[in-house]
């Protein structure tokens, strides 16, 4: 896997080093919506030396490249998603999982009629709870 990680990071613009790979091979991966802390503390289980600063710097350049995007989904809780292509996002506020809506499942209208505003990229952030039956197929 190293060297497939190896040449995504190298097609990005990034020097592979240890500590980058061992931050790419989680968070590239993961489906889920870590928050840098939550990187951190699962990439320590692997790569115990590495610093938080390391894997915040690692995922500042991730993003800046175009690897991660990242989203402040409750004013507070910033998390990074490897699903870079438009689309938009689940809350489950019972669970505090996030999940990933297609894009076309959603219509924004009216963006033009914003007086004003060059909009230039949105995203939705929808809030709720599972139902039982989509809760078990997530």
């Amino acid at each position: 896997m190293r060297i497939h990680i190896g040449n995504i990071l190298r097609e990005a613009g990034i020097q592979p080093s240890a500590q980058r790979v061992a931050v790419a091979e989680y968070v590239l991966a993961t489906s889920d919506h870590p928050t840098a802390d939550k990187v951190w503390a699962k990439v320590r289980r692997s790569f115990p030396m590495i610093s938080r600063a390391t894997v915040y710097n690692t995922l500042n350049l991730f993003v800046k490249k175009g690897l991660l995007r990242q989203f402040v989904l409750d004013g507070r809780k910033t998390v990074f998603d490897a699903s870079v292509g438009n689309h938009h996002h689940f809350v489950d506020e019972e669970t505090g999982r996030v999940y990933d809506i297609p894009w076309e499942s959603l219509a924004v209208s009216k963006l033009e009629s914003l007086s004003g505003f060059d909009v230039r990229d949105y995203h939705v952030v929808v809030r709720g709870r599972m139902k039982n039956g989509a809760r078990k197929r997530a």
